[in-house]
């Protein structure tokens, strides 16, 4: 339940998708610093990355809602990080079949028809658990102001 002044699921799935668009440019930017040794740190995403994020934190936020007090915090990690492969691998059949899909997975050895790979479980865990405990704790906390609950400062 929405609480009054809470933000509305809109601003929250906004919020979760610029957070995860940003951390798909932060990632990609140090992984080819990494294979590169650029100092360029170049980061790329796709405009799909906005829908596929925000989606995907807002389903988080719902089901971290629901298991909060019926799991430990490594289930439930456990549980987003099944939720993230199977998100990204329903969005990325879509999108290879209307040959849009912007990544490409096939040089990894533990990928699946190019759309997941199982090198990524971790770094996917740590991001669960990160939205979880950071980003959805966060901003479902933030609240709308009022109009005409504020209050004037006075200058120093």
């Amino acid at each position: 339940m929405q609480r009054l002044g809470s933000l509305h699921g809109i601003c929250r799935w906004y919020i979760y998708a610029t957070h995860g668009l940003l951390c798909e440019i932060m990632f990609t930017a140090t992984w080819d610093f990494f294979t590169t040794f650029s100092w360029k740190l170049i980061g790329v995403s796709s405009i799909w990355a906005f829908f596929i994020y925000g989606t995907a934190i807002f389903i988080i936020e719902k089901m971290s809602l629901y298991l909060q007090t019926r799991c430990h915090l490594l289930c439930r990690c456990l549980i987003y990080t099944l939720w993230t492969y199977l998100w990204e691998f329903s969005t990325g059949f879509i999108l290879k079949s209307l040959d849009a899909c912007p990544w490409d997975y096939s040089h990894f050895p533990g990928h699946i028809m190019g759309l997941i790979t199982m090198e990524y479980a971790v770094p996917w865990f740590f991001g669960c658990m990160i939205a979880e405990q950071v980003v959805i704790k966060h901003t479902l906390n933030l609240q709308l102001s009022q109009k005409g609950n504020h209050k004037k400062h006075k200058g120093i």
